[in-house]
């Protein structure tokens, strides 16, 4: 086995990203502190051709170092938005006839392993605080809450590994 030279990757251009065919699921960030995980979960929406990245209350926006660090570029590759209120951009979600889906520990929540989307639906996760998790309020406006099956002591993952470890299940769901 040869270890493969970045030029052996066939990577997209900025452009080509920009008009390729993108997996039909938005990333929802609910008042995310760290700029770092800010940064990784533009990345793994680059990673897997994410259609956008809501940016919402606290959480920070491109440009900003912090945030450029960890994205290496994929903020000019992956369009994003941002809004006041994780409400507001769930509330804009479901009029664009998406599906809504709190990525977190709740009554009657869906295993990742467990769940199915439905094919050609539009998806957003919602992903929440780094203490406090997602907003019981965006919770009670989502179509479901999915967790993340774990068997340790912890029962909690870092945000940005939580981000791709759902985006590369329902990515391999979905093709």
């Amino acid at each position: 086995m040869r270890k493969l030279a970045n030029e052996e990757l066939e990577r997209k251009s900025v452009t080509e990203f920009q008009h390729a065919v993108k997996t039909p699921i938005i990333i929802v960030l609910d008042n995310v502190r760290s700029l770092n995980n800010v940064g990784s979960v533009f990345r793994t929406a680059d990673a897997f051709l994410i259609e956008a990245i809501y940016l919402c209350g606290i959480t920070g926006t491109p440009p900003h170092k912090e945030i450029q660090k960890t994205a290496l570029g994929a903020t000019e590759s992956v369009e994003w938005n941002y809004f006041k209120t994780t409400q507001q951009a769930v509330e804009e979600l479901k009029q664009n006839n998406y599906l809504i889906y709190a990525i977190e520990q709740a009554e009657q929540a869906i295993m990742l392993s467990d769940f199915k989307p439905q094919k050609d639906q539009k998806l957003a996760v919602v992903f929440g605080n780094e203490v406090k998790g997602v907003e019981q309020e965006v919770i009670n406006l989502s179509t479901g809450v999915i967790e993340i099956p774990q068997i340790g002591t912890k029962h909690s993952l870092n945000i940005a590994v939580s981000v791709g470890v759902v985006v590369w299940d329902l990515f391999q769901k979905m093709q």
